[in-house]
């Protein structure tokens, strides 16, 4: 399950998923422990760090959106308008999320992701965040389309 992380278009400091716990056509449950080391931490805020609104809307999407596309993109069924091929990746379009509380650098969330729909190309799921205590963090609805890669 985990050989889905070869396939994530992220780097080093940008890639925040540690782990796949479980993966299917209808949704991933994964997780991400925050590193204290993180560059984000420095300035946000000095003294009392706490993960930037839009690090936790990436964990999300990184985990509850983009996996998945890439898990359908792969799994080799034909999907309804979806073009698909080596250069196709999915991309985030939108997103609609509620925060309910902070996370500080260390801690461990987990992202669990149901989709909604997959059709002609667009992927919308509905995206929980929980910490390690079983607290929800954050929910939204992430949306993204497939594209392809201009060479």
């Amino acid at each position: 399950m985990n050989d889905i992380l070869n396939y994530l278009p992220y780097k080093s400091s940008f890639l925040f998923v540690d782990n796949i716990t479980a993966l299917d056509e209808n949704g991933v449950t994964g997780d991400h422990t925050l590193k204290p080391e993180a560059f984000f931490y420095e300035d946000h805020f000095p003294g009392n760090p706490v993960t930037p609104g839009v690090i936790i809307t990436e964990i999300m999407a990184q985990i509850g959106l983009v996996v998945l596309g890439i898990f359908l993109m792969l799994d080799g069924l034909p999907h309804e308008g979806a073009v698909m091929n080596a250069d196709s990746f999915p991309l985030l379009t939108s997103t609609n999320v509620d925060f309910f509380k902070m996370v500080l650098p260390g801690e461990k969330v987990t992202v669990t992701s149901k989709k909604q729909y997959f059709r002609f190309g667009k992927l919308k799921c509905s995206v929980e965040m929980q910490n390690a205590a079983g607290d929800l963090v954050a929910k939204g609805i992430f949306s993204g389309i497939i594209k392809n890669a201009v060479r």
